[in-house]
């Protein structure tokens, strides 16, 4: 089939018109592009400096103070230093130590010999080489401190291999009370441990003997 020329000529023309509206549109994609990247517009794009990621956790700190009598020292020492009104030409807290070593080796070194008596209990207590010397000197300062505490008497005998400590009461329900604690809960009784500590550490003497 045979195209005369005015054919032709329409047929070019129209490639041609195709042609330049898809590089018209195109070029518009562009620029739009171009005007957003670089800010120009209704909702220019807000340049940051990024920074560098850290961890925001912050790094724990231990609480425990790694030693019990260490861990009594430290909190001795944060009370006098809190107190305006310590007298630090008087401060020992080595007499301090000396007691917590003592309290050490009642718990760990002592020997108690138990015998159900009428109306409560007596415990026979000995010890070997320094030992010894801690149940001298805590158990006579200790009775006074529990007699009469929840309607108890305590007295304490001190002897050659140690101490002889009794602890009796009227009511039934105290002499179970007593027998259920035994020698160890007996001497943990009481509040009077912690005002004892301060009282040494401030130079205090309250080994008070029977």
């Amino acid at each position: 089939m045979k195209m005369n020329k005015l054919t032709a000529l329409y047929i070019i023309v129209g490639a041609t018109m195709i042609l330049n509206v898809k590089g018209v549109t195109a070029q518009n994609n562009s620029n739009h592009q171009m005007m957003h990247d670089s800010g120009h517009g209704a909702h220019p794009k807000l340049h940051t400096t990024k920074l560098p990621i850290t961890n925001s956790t912050p790094t724990p700190t231990p609480t425990q103070p790694g030693q019990d009598a260490f861990g009594a020292i430290q909190e001795i020492i944060n009370m006098l230093e809190a107190d305006p009104d310590t007298d630090w030409s008087k401060v020992d807290i080595s007499k301090l130590r000396s007691h917590l070593v003592d309290m050490n080796r009642m718990v760990m070194g002592t020997q108690v010999a138990r015998k159900n008596i009428e109306g409560g209990l007596e415990l026979i207590v000995t010890g070997s080489a320094q030992t010894l010397q801690s149940i001298h000197d805590m158990l006579p300062a200790h009775a006074p401190m529990i007699n009469g505490l929840n309607g108890w008497s305590a007295k304490v005998k001190v002897t050659a291999n140690g101490a002889i400590l009794t602890v009796t009461a009227k009511s039934d329900e105290e002499i179970l009370h007593i027998r259920g604690l035994g020698f160890y809960g007996l001497m943990a009784s009481g509040s009077h441990h912690q005002a004892h500590h301060i009282s040494l550490a401030r130079g205090v003497n309250v080994h008070l003997k029977q």
